[in-house]
């Protein structure tokens, strides 16, 4: 995603962004953030782990507990290292707008820990929006019946929570993808949600979306989903709306239970016609509720040239204790 740099002394302008990757995989995923310039953002990462913390290249790093020899899978060991730690979780947070919590559910330091950031962020008043992942079957069953738990103890505490499946990328990506590849693409999933909502408060527009606007959809409490899509060509706009809708790892999602929709159309300047905003948005529309908070804005990347890309947020899917007869919202 093509969304320049922000130097770390201009973190205090405007909108705060932080993202806090929590264990392994939520350190892992903020490593592969880095690593692709997504930008506007500060990163922070916290485990239980002294040994991975000394190998990051985030900004900030919150060793949880004492020992720092990790958790041992044990989701009970990672809360109560992270309870432990809430003055330096609170000092590393203070002054963010927005916190993405990243995590991979199932271990024992992102499960026990991210719902303890999670609801201390919230004490502060701090837009918290979860972007996790649970794990592949092969995982094992007590690793998929600690993630259920800590999923359900994570909704409980974040305004918005996107899940990630990583055993429906297998069925996305093939049998024939190594388990690198198949890591790496659940990290590239990541790293759209967190990319594609920073870019949509922090590059300016000409319909601008501004912070604001983007409490209003992701301040709707439950599940949410985001998909990312370019096109080109004469029929672009539909085409690119279309594909973040439906993208395949959103198979089988119903956008119309919706309560909040934030959308994002960027484009090389100059190159967006009235009439293309017009048809992705009506395109989006289609598939939402009429009822639902439906926010707007275009940016301009001149690196897409003849591309457009449309990013759809689509949040208040599900909440546990809500009458809803649809499933929870999974990706």
């Amino acid at each position: 995603m093509a969304i320049e740099m922000i130097e770390e002394e201009m973190f205090n302008q405007g909108t705060q962004i932080k993202v806090i990757g929590v264990g392994g995989g939520g350190g892992n995923a903020v490593e592969h953030m880095i690593q692709t310039a997504v930008g506007g953002v500060e990163f922070i990462c916290a485990n239980t782990d002294a040994q991975a913390l000394s190998r990051s290249a985030a900004h900030k790093t919150i060793q949880l507990g004492a020992t720092g020899l990790g958790a041992g899978s044990k989701p009970d060991k990672g809360r109560e290292a992270a309870a432990g730690s809430e003055d330096e979780i609170r000092a590393a947070i203070e002054g963010a707008h927005m916190l993405f919590i990243t995590a991979g559910m199932g271990g024992g330091t992102g499960t026990g820990a991210a719902p303890v950031i999670a609801r201390v962020a919230k004490e502060m008043g701090i837009l918290t929006v979860g972007v996790v992942t649970k794990p592949f079957d092969f995982e094992g069953g007590r690793r998929m019946t600690n993630a259920d738990a800590g999923l359900a103890e994570l909704e409980a505490n974040v305004d918005s929570l996107i899940v990630v499946l990583n055993e429906k990328l297998l069925e996305v990506l093939g049998d024939d993808v190594s388990q690198d590849e198949a890591f790496a693409h659940a990290n590239d999933v990541l790293k759209n949600a967190v990319g594609g909502i920073a870019e949509i408060i922090n590059v300016p527009g000409h319909v601008n979306v501004d912070f604001e606007d983007v409490r209003t959809v992701m301040g709707e409490p439950g599940k949410a989903m985001m998909g990312t899509a370019v096109a080109s060509g004469p029929d672009r706009a539909r085409i690119a709306a279309e594909q973040a809708v439906a993208c395949p790892l959103l198979e089988g999602i119903d956008l119309s239970g919706a309560k909040g929709v934030l959308v994002l159309i960027t484009a090389a300047k100059g190159s967006l016609k009235l009439s293309e905003s017009k048809l992705a948005m009506n395109t989006i529309r289609a598939y939402a509720s009429p009822d639902a908070h439906v926010i707007y804005g275009t940016a301009y990347d001149d690196a897409l040239m003849d591309e457009i890309r449309v990013t759809v947020v689509a949040t208040g899917l599900s909440r546990q204790g809500m009458r809803r007869t649809a499933p929870p919202l999974q990706v």
